[in-house]
């Protein structure tokens, strides 16, 4: 309807001229937008006070010559007012809301989508978590957002690439290495001291019984490097398994599992490094140890990318990953990082932009963190003691539908409060059941009606003239508003749009099956009625499908 609103106002615009009415050929761009008050009509146009600098006229004076060139060869305008200094306000017929419903019902799964990224090579990296310890709730909300986002602009037209870069390089992989080596002593009868920097939880003793079954005494035989070196990797593989087996749990999974290590191996950062250094503006070296000139390229200092004992830094392998990315080929880079990495993003980019690529084109949505709590009392949970609530433990208890769902009712820049009791309740007080619970109602009243899930079941009736009701209509210009939360959701990378509207939908489903009998004795009606219910449940399935969510039958 905006849009054949638009094609209205601008052809009206362009007769006004043409008779003399306006005094510009040149418009500016027309915003149609939905009056917060329902008195104000169903659609309204700021175009005329907008176009007075251009015209040299009074906005009210543009208004009045825009209406009275108003064709409406479809008849769907029932009228136009001018109101205040020169909004144009427009009623549509009553007749005319039905119409739209066939759009749902064609498209189907497809219905909101819209080709924005036409096929560009796009990659999102998401999750990334070390492989020293299980994936915690705060990556579960990470995953939630990185999946739901490379859904949407899959669904929007772009070639989307998920990638999971595996931080199995540098002192973490050390020190994951040295934990299980001195649990490993322990278990064997040793007196060990055991540092608080070390990992502390049970898995590391679970995985250092792994190891000494595998290996027994011989371990011992080695020295202490390549004992911990030995225990580092069979500790890493081991946690990455457990981590795809978690994600592919949660609903997600990755096109390329990419390593930090292989960069190394292919002498890709020392490359990199050794490309930037051949242009001293970039690299240069001080006190012993080589800079990145990124204070050139928008950040608040220079980083050190090799220290004065030859080992490179993390940024080191950062700049050389991302570099990577491009020189892959994809036209736009999407990180998912906590918020605590804000800082790290100017550097990153000036990364980029040194290598001779847009920044523009590097995008980072930071994630807050999870406040988990139980009945509403917080969750006590420490990283360092090894103490917190896994992914795992919150699929086991709450389920994947849930988690997502939830882990999405915010701004990823807000942080949230997860309850654990709230998501495992089977009533409205939980959002996805909340939603979940429309589509299964529906299902249940088609099946009541037809004995099938069938949807052609208003082929040969009237729809416009029996969903006329301001209750039906009000459903109906709801449905029309998914296609634009879609675009949003998009372009800006936020899919809790689409949860709050989901939620939203809900509501309004339910307030019109409190007021409105859906089976009713008018057959033509009935069917009329199931027609709009049905294409509520297909907004429902499509939008819980882009966030990873399932959309029951029944419940």
């Amino acid at each position: 309807m905006k849009q054949k609103l638009k094609q209205i106002i601008e052809q009206a615009l362009h007769s006004a001229y043409e008779n003399g009415a306006l005094s510009s050929e040149s418009f500016p761009e027309i915003v149609i937008e939905i009056p917060k008050t329902v008195s104000h009509g169903d659609y309204a146009s700021n175009v005329a006070m907008v176009s007075a600098s251009i015209q040299k006229m009074a906005p009210r004076k543009i208004a009045e010559a825009i209406a009275s060139h108003i064709t409406d060869a479809d008849n769907v305008i029932e009228r136009v007012e001018i109101a205040g200094p020169g909004f144009i306000n427009f009623y549509i017929r009553s007749n005319t809301w039905a119409g739209f419903l066939k759009e749902v019902h064609t498209q189907g799964g497809r219905y909101g989508a819209i080709n924005i990224g036409q096929g560009r090579k796009i990659q999102i990296e998401f999750v990334s978590s070390n492989p020293t310890g299980p994936l915690h709730v705060g990556h579960g909300r990470g995953a939630a957002v990185g999946d739901s986002v490379a859904n949407i602009l899959a669904f929007c037209g772009y070639d989307v690439q998920k990638e999971y870069y595996i931080n199995d390089s540098g002192r973490q992989i050390q020190t994951l290495g040295r934990s299980v080596f001195l649990r490993c002593r322990e278990l064997m009868g040793e007196s060990v001291f055991f540092p608080e920097d070390c990992y502390q939880g049970d898995y590391i003793r679970d995985i250092a019984r792994q190891v000494i079954d595998q290996q027994g005494a011989s371990l011992m035989d080695q020295s202490d490097e390549k004992a911990i070196m030995v225990c580092a990797r069979f500790a890493a593989a081991l946690i990455l398994d457990d981590m795809k087996r978690d994600l592919e749990s949660f609903g997600v999974t990755f096109d390329c599992w990419f390593s930090e290590q292989s960069l190394y191996d292919a002498g890709n950062v020392v490359d990199v490094i050794e490309t930037y250094r051949n242009r001293n503006d970039i690299i240069y070296e001080k006190d012993g140890a080589l800079w990145f000139n990124t204070s050139a390229y928008g950040d608040e200092k220079d980083r050190v990318v090799v220290r004065q004992n030859g080992q490179t830094t993390y940024f080191a392998s950062d700049i050389a990953y991302h570099y990577h990315k491009f020189e892959r080929g994809f036209e736009q880079v999407i990180d998912v990082w906590g918020a605590d990495h804000h800082g790290y993003i100017p550097r990153v980019a000036a990364a980029i932009e040194a290598g001779g690529y847009n920044k523009d084109r590097f995008h980072v949505i930071l994630v807050q963190l999870v406040s988990l709590l139980r009945g509403g009392v917080p969750v006590a949970m420490s990283t360092r003691a090894g103490e917190f609530v896994t992914l795992k433990d919150v699929l086991q208890e709450v389920g994947k539908d849930a988690a997502r769902f939830i882990f999405l009712t915010r701004s990823s820049d807000n942080t949230l409060d997860f309850d654990l009791e709230v998501a495992a309740q089977k009533t409205n007080d939980n959002p996805v059941y909340y939603v979940q619970y429309v589509h299964a109602r529906i299902c249940s009243i088609v099946r009541k009606y037809t004995g099938t899930m069938a949807t052609n079941i208003a082929d040969d009736i009237d729809t416009s003239s029996l969903l006329n009701t301001p209750d039906d209509i009000s459903l109906i210009k709801l449905l029309m508003k998914y296609p634009e939360i879609i675009r949003l959701s998009a372009e800006l990378m936020e899919p809790h749009r689409i949860t709050f509207f989901l939620m939203e939908l809900a509501s309004a489903f339910h307030g019109y099956y409190n007021r409105q009998r859906v089976l009713t004795d008018d057959d033509c009606l009935t069917r009329a009625r199931l027609y709009l219910m049905t294409a509520v449940r297909q907004v429902i399935a499509n939008g819980l499908s882009l966030l990873g969510v399932t959309a029951p039958e029944s419940m």
